[in-house]
């Protein structure tokens, strides 16, 4: 429990302030006034003001945000050179960019460091070796031990641990016959599974037969300095498409809104990277980022995307919105932000539930 509260407010500071920073540091270099930069929400533990920022963290680490003179349509705007208003339609656009920009930049950053520190894990590709065994799981019972070599799950012979996986994963608490060597003895015994709930792109949950094992990581390769940049640059592209796809297919209805999770799931599958190591902690957090900067430039008001929808109105229409046109449609993207936060929040409470 200490461990998943520790890495969701590690991973989740981390991705927030970066965010945050990238407002920050643009809007300073811009000659745009910041009143406040805060990390997490109201009631504070920490605030302090330095020259003309007041810098604050809040208890509730659920987000942040950085408050710029005469940001909001509501808010008195008197000319000043010093306000949000009264910088060029590009430099507002950089302002608000510069946020899901550097969360960009934070997911290569990390995937540069894991490829060059840590490596690349290399697996078996001719042998199903077993890794580590689950304690008091059925693997553990009937003898398996690391580094012994599956060669046969019901009688038909495997050469690839997704091939053991899935013959397993087939077999939902039932018996099946596993055929394992070691050194050179070939062992033999009749296993009963047990279940695991795992959430399918419908929405819905598939239930699986686990023995519980994993497969043995041999080495891991690491690479140069400019192959871990390469790499890095290569693996956040991909996780861009891939987000923006998933996107694309929950808007479509040909994945169910069922798959997206919330605070809860990021706090749990924090938790589970955390103990697996460093490097599938910082993973976790560089496909959280990216997921991050995806999501906040969508069109939609009150997001990044949504400012930067009426800063293009702006520029074709010669001035600014109405002030009444800006409020209504931040209160409609604050309605569909809510109701987002509803879906994911059902979406985590039930996963929790299930237990998965």
């Amino acid at each position: 429990m200490l461990v998943t509260a520790v890495s969701f407010i590690f991973v989740l500071g981390i991705l927030i302030f970066i965010h945050e920073l990238g407002h920050f540091l643009v809007a300073k270099r811009v000659g745009i006034r910041v009143e406040r930069f805060s990390l997490g929400f109201p009631p504070n533990i920490f605030s302090r003001k330095w020259g003309e920022t007041t810098y604050s963290i809040g208890v509730i680490p659920l987000g942040g945000y950085v408050k710029m003179a005469g940001e909001h349509p509501h808010e008195e705007v008197t000319g000043s050179p010093d306000e949000f208003m009264s910088r060029s339609v590009g430099q507002r656009a950089a302002v608000i960019f510069a946020g899901p920009f550097m969360n960009y930049v934070l997911s290569i950053v990390l995937l540069m460091g894991i490829f060059f520190f840590t490596g690349r894990a290399i697996f078996d590709q001719e042998r199903v070796v077993v890794g580590e065994v689950v304690e008091d799981s059925p693997a553990h019972r009937a003898g398996l031990q690391v580094d012994d070599v599956i060669v046969a799950v019901n009688g038909e012979s495997v050469s690839r641990f997704d091939s053991a996986r899935v013959r397993i994963n087939a077999v939902v608490a039932d018996d099946l016959d596993l055929t394992w060597v070691r050194n050179t003895d070939t062992l033999r015994a009749t296993i009963t599974t047990v279940t695991e709930e795992i959430p399918n792109l419908d929405g819905g949950i598939d239930t699986v037969g686990i023995i519980g094992f994993s497969q043995k990581v041999l080495r891991y390769e690491r690479y140069s300095f400019t192959e871990s940049i390469r790499h890095g640059f290569l693996t956040a592209h991909v996780i861009v498409w891939e987000t923006v796809k998933f996107i694309k297919k929950v808007l479509a209805g040909q994945v169910s809104a069922k798959m997206i999770g919330g605070p809860i799931f990021i706090a749990q599958q924090s938790g589970k990277e955390a103990k697996k190591g460093a490097s599938n902690l910082l993973f976790f957090m560089a496909l959280l980022s990216v997921n991050l900067a995806v999501l906040n430039v969508l069109p939609i008001p009150i997001l990044d995307g949504g400012h930067l929808v009426f800063l293009g109105l702006e520029k074709l229409k010669g001035s600014p919105l109405s002030v009444r046109a800006r409020m209504v449609a931040q209160q409609i993207g604050l309605v569909i932000l809510l109701g987002l936060i509803l879906v994911v929040t059902y979406n985590d409470i039930l996963r929790w539930i299930r237990g998965i």
